[in-house]
């Protein structure tokens, strides 16, 4: 009986099964699987700033004083306010790259009784299309610490950043081999402006010191940019002939390639050789084609290479088509532990005249002034002497200028100068011929007709080259002979503010006379005659708002390509 009514209770069970519990709440609500447009919003949410901009202040000077004018400054109080003309810093931003920032405003209540200061805090907008609106990259935002330089980790370091180009890239950046094949096999390979000169076995080496004096072979010449070193290299006197340093072998043994990652090469020729005995004196051997091995002679090392000066000759496709050493060797005798050996290289276009330049493009302080002439219907001809520029009268120590004609100096940019002689008058001297005289002595046999307005102005491009302004003051007497030449040069600042090149765009000339009195028999008179150069400079201050042309501001942060992370 009991487990007849068992049986039915487990079929009732079966047939009509009691409901089901409804769920617990549970103590943390379960957030929803976040959405794209989420994870899209979240990345495009700006970086937090890393400067409070309404605590950083540029013009606050001083410590613990007020600094005048300055409106950020902490540690003025409003009776200094009242007492300030303007601003000095009107607007204090954070960083400039960010698509949106804040901006502290400052200016001054001048109404007010007393006037005050009015600071609001603002959202900037950078109108550029190259601003940065979020940061992914977080290493981007700090800077690592350098590493020391210890005597453990020296060897490594200077392995590592020792030689003329090195990578400071991280290794974890992978990079798409497949597409970077697929670049160089439709890349038209020529040399550009700094890259390593390519041999077959590596690159041309320029010996040149790195950390000490002493030299080191691993630094590569690159294309069109002329060095001139000199270091210190060790030697053994009875082991000479085993040092590939100072073998002429080690510096034409090895072909250059015409353009990079090509299989046309060009052999380097020996253009001279000059011997050098042991008191310095040089002879210029005629035989240059006969290879000079080192050799122990008598207690001396001879054929020993002293200085190497590589000439490329290359197209303006960046193809190099010619390759010329000059070689000075000399000899060293048993007691020489060391030498010094000295490394240029020079480039020249095919088909044009090699000319020195004196910047590029703008003129560099220090290197001379380049002049010419302008013959009728044709380019510039640069000047006859010997590297083209403009020169004044050279002092010399004896301070006679009959003795000093001749001489002259180079105008160097941005070098005032001054220089003179003194001329012995006698009652025998005629005018005229004194006064042809002089003006040979102040402006030179070919005083020059242009002057480049930048470093590398070319001799073709005629509208690059700068008139000489001549202007002459003189008195009305019959006699009037020239006592001084003043050159002007006026330049300005052309180009970008970041990076200003300067710009030669008037020189004037002038000379100066005085009146040649009649002297009576046997009285003499001394005058000075001097000769000068001063450079202004008439750049254009920049005003607030002002702009001389429509500019673009692109520069590109240093990881605007990085991939997203």
């Amino acid at each position: 009986m009991a487990a007849a009514l068992g049986f039915r209770v487990f079929l009732l069970l079966l047939l009509f099964p009691p409901p089901l519990r409804a769920a617990q709440p549970s103590a943390e609500p379960v957030e929803p699987p976040e959405t794209s447009a989420a994870v899209a919003a979240r990345t495009r949410r700006g970086p937090a700033p890393v400067t409070d901009v309404a605590k950083l202040c540029v013009c606050d000077l001083l410590v613990a004083q007020c600094d005048v004018n300055c409106c950020c400054d902490p540690d003025c109080s409003a009776a200094d306010f009242s007492l300030f003309t303007t601003c000095s810093v009107p607007v204090v931003t954070g960083d400039s790259r960010l698509c949106s920032q804040k901006a502290a405003i400052y200016s001054l209540d001048v109404e007010a009784n007393p006037p005050e200061r009015v600071f609001k805090l603002i959202d900037q907008v950078n109108p550029s299309i190259f601003c940065i609106h979020a940061t992914n990259y977080e290493q981007a935002l700090t800077f690592s610490s350098p590493e020391i330089p210890t005597s453990e980790n020296f060897d490594q370091l200077l392995k590592q950043f020792g030689s003329a180009t090195f990578s400071a890239e991280p290794e974890s950046w992978d990079m798409n081999t497949d597409d970077q094949n697929l670049s160089d096999a439709n890349e038209v390979y020529r040399y550009q402006y700094g890259v390593p000169i390519q041999t077959v076995d590596a690159f041309l080496r320029l010996p040149s010191p790195v950390v000490s004096s002493w030299c080191s072979d691993e630094n590569p010449a690159g294309f069109l940019v002329s060095q001139a070193t000199k270091c210190i290299r060790s030697v053994s006197v009875e082991k000479c002939n085993d040092i590939q340093a100072i073998n002429m072998l080690f510096y034409i043994n090895s072909s250059i390639l015409a353009v990079p990652k090509s299989s046309q090469m060009v052999n380097i020729s020996v253009q001279s050789i000059v011997v050098q005995s042991l008191n310095g004196m040089r002879t210029l051997l005629n035989d240059s084609d006969v290879l000079r091995l080192p050799m122990f002679l008598d207690e001396l090392c001879i054929n020993v290479v002293l200085g190497v000066s590589y000439h490329i000759t290359y197209t303006d496709a960046g193809e190099i088509i010619e390759a010329a050493g000059a070689f000075v060797l000399g000899a060293i005798n048993k007691e020489a532990l060391s030498i010094e050996q000295s490394f240029e290289i020079s480039f020249t276009q095919v088909n044009t005249t090699p000319v020195p330049l004196s910047g590029n493009p703008g003129y560099v302080v220090g290197l001379p002034v380049r002049a010419g002439f302008r013959p009728q219907g044709s380019g510039i001809i640069q000047n006859t002497n010997k590297y083209s520029q403009l020169t004044i009268l050279q002092s010399t120590s004896v301070q006679d200028c009959l003795v000093a004609q001749g001489a002259r100096a180079p105008v160097l940019f941005g070098y005032n100068m001054i220089s003179g002689c003194k001329l012995r008058i006698t009652a025998a001297m005629k005018c005229q011929p004194l006064t042809q005289a002089l003006l040979d002595l102040l402006k030179g046999q070919s005083f020059p007709e242009y002057v480049a307005s930048f470093g590398n102005s070319q001799a073709q491009d005629v509208l690059d080259w700068v008139p000489i302004t001549h202007l002459y003051i003189s008195g009305q007497s019959s006699c009037q002979i020239p006592v001084s030449l003043e050159i002007e040069v006026k330049w300005t600042k052309y180009g970008s503010l970041v990076n200003p090149q300067a710009r030669i765009v008037n020189v004037t000339a002038t000379i100066t006379t005085t009146t040649l009195k009649q002297l009576p028999s046997g009285r003499e008179r001394t005058i000075p005659i001097t000769s000068s150069v001063v450079f202004t400079d008439v750049s254009l201050p920049a005003e607030p708002g002002y702009k001389a042309w429509p500019t673009i501001n692109a520069k590109l942060p240093f990881d605007f390509f990085f991939p997203f992370v």
